[in-house]
């Protein structure tokens, strides 16, 4: 099935959680904020979300530095 991650189409599985997704994408939930379909979502909200066809995922990644 298709979602848009970042602007990108992607394939996925069907039935995938957020939280099984990121997971996969090998994102620490410490570092990541999302966005999915336009709603910002917490971390702990991430298993109970199925990713459905032409979902809308923005992934952002908290860097550091100076």
């Amino acid at each position: 099935m298709q979602i848009t991650v970042n602007g990108q189409k992607t394939t996925v599985n069907e039935g995938i959680t957020l939280y099984d997704f990121l997971k996969h994408k090998g994102l620490d939930p410490q570092k990541v904020v999302v966005e999915h379909n336009y709603r910002i979502v917490r971390s702990e909200e991430w298993p109970n979300i199925v990713l459905k066809e032409n979902d809308n995922l923005e992934i952002l990644k908290f860097v550091g530095g100076g």
